[in-house]
């Protein structure tokens, strides 16, 4: 029993000697988005740095405006803001605004990476006062660390279990206040507990096609390319409403340009690019084509079931759902029934299937 006792003393002291250290780079859990190094690169270089040079989303960067004004005024840290929607459409922009327009200090991770509550609790041990913790996939953390992060964001404490059995005891550390970013594409995953803790949330919708040209007209001036207006216009209209899919679009368009266009961008040159990219005018790719063929080609238009459709594409449920649906039911390409999903007359006419549409009963 002693021993036991003096292992847990140790242990103890070992874990508040921990949480007082700065991590090294190394031991930081780190943010992955799934992009390529490339591409982080390409956004960090082209991603805004004050609110005011944010395009699209109106709504909400008046209402950030508010938020941040009354927290510089009191001079206290913002509340923790959730912020959710589709893939690419700004969220980690938003959370590095915030981060800089409050002059506070971002620290960067995600759910997946955040692997043990000892994780978790190196982190916010050693955040200072008024920093920024942005967790990306937020809906994917664990629910033992989700139950860590209640008291911290609430009462900016760390409740941490010392020991194991009869000996374990609850030990609470006291955490500098700070702000904790969430950002998420499937709301829905989260629990109302963790919900309920932050104190702004916003949804970020899908963006005007004018919104999008001007986006790709102020990246393009920032790589120092020239691109004229029906271009940028055209590469716009091709975006699926998404900046994340402009800036890919633009850096792949401006290496068709330098390889055979001198350099320049114009309606002829963006055309020939995207053309070879396989994006058509309503800015679907191959997979987006390929999933409404198998609807319509393999299952008479609908209805059938998102597995099956998974199935017969070779794509993941998750893809299909989450990244390439929402598109097309923007589009009105296709409809989500309880029965399943049915391919839309408009979907008949676009890929120029000479068929009709089956009709809902």
């Amino acid at each position: 029993m002693v021993a036991d006792r003096a292992k847990n003393t140790h242990n103890e002291n070992t874990m508040i000697e921990r949480s007082q250290e700065q991590l090294s780079p190394e031991e930081q859990p780190v943010v992955n988005t799934g992009a390529t190094l490339e591409e982080r690169d390409f956004e960090v270089a082209l991603r805004p740095k004050k609110l005011e040079d944010f395009v699209g989303q109106p709504e909400i960067k008046e209402h950030l405006d508010i938020f941040i004004g009354a927290a510089k005024h009191r001079e206290e840290p913002i509340e923790h803001v959730l912020l959710y929607g589709n893939p690419g459409l700004g969220k980690t922009t938003l959370a590095h605004i915030i981060a800089n327009e409050t002059g506070s200090q971002l620290r960067i991770t995600s759910g997946p990476a955040l692997e043990r509550v000892g994780d978790l609790a190196a982190i916010l041990s050693n955040l200072q006062e008024g920093d920024i913790l942005f967790i990306d996939e937020i809906h994917r953390m664990n629910k033992s660390i989700e139950e860590v992060l209640y008291p911290a964001m609430e009462d900016f404490a760390l409740d941490i279990i010392v020991g194991k059995g009869p000996t374990a005891r609850t030990l609470r550390l006291n955490l500098e206040r700070f702000t904790i970013i969430g950002a998420t594409t499937r709301l829905s995953l989260l629990s109302a507990p963790l919900r309920d803790r932050f104190g702004v949330t916003h949804h970020l919708n899908f963006y005007e096609h004018e919104d999008i040209g001007q986006i790709v007209r102020c990246n393009a001036g920032k790589l120092e390319v020239e691109i004229h207006n029906t271009a940028a216009d055209l590469l716009a209209e091709r975006s699926r409403r998404t900046p994340r899919i402009a800036n890919r679009l633009l850096r792949r368009v401006r290496d068709f340009a330098q390889v055979r266009a001198e350099g320049i961008i114009n309606e002829g040159v963006a055309k020939d690019a995207l053309k070879i990219l396989n994006v058509d005018t309503l800015g679907l790719d191959d997979v987006d084509r390929r999933i409404l063929r198998t609807i319509i080609e393999k299952f008479h238009g609908g209805p059938v079931g998102l597995s099956t459709i998974a199935a017969a594409t070779q794509e993941e449920i998750q893809t299909i759902e989450e990244v390439h649906e929402p598109f097309l039911l923007q589009l009105g390409l296709l409809q989500r029934t309880s029965r399943g999903r049915i391919a839309t007359q408009k979907a008949y006419d676009h890929l120029e299937i000479d068929d009709t549409a089956p009709t809902l009963l």
